[in-house]
């Protein structure tokens, strides 16, 4: 996903945004084509680049030092057992006795 930065002077576009802070936007194209428009909230987002050379993109990753800081606190996490255990989401999906997949 590309963002867009909108120009104060767009008036058609912030006042479009204006309305999007209250309530999620459905946009019609005359040709009838649909598009949303959302408030995004509480997202992480982290740029590495737009390269189609994965190593390229791993190396830039690996450099995003508040990305490895966030995925380091989660791991930390998952290490201090505040997950919820496999077999307790089983039993509360009603997966018990099911062969895992």
């Amino acid at each position: 996903m590309k963002t867009v930065i909108v120009s104060a002077r767009s008036k058609t576009l912030n006042e479009l945004l204006k309305m999007a802070r209250r309530t999620d936007l459905i946009l019609q194209s005359v040709d009838g084509t649909q598009f949303v428009l959302a408030r995004v909230r509480d997202s992480l987002a982290f740029y590495v680049g737009n390269s189609d050379d994965f190593d390229t993109e791993i190396a830039a990753t690996r450099k995003n030092r508040k990305l490895m800081k966030f995925l380091n606190k989660r791991v930390t996490k998952a290490k201090a057992g505040r997950g919820i255990p496999l077999a307790e989401v089983r039993r509360q999906l009603g997966l018990q006795g099911k062969p895992e997949s």
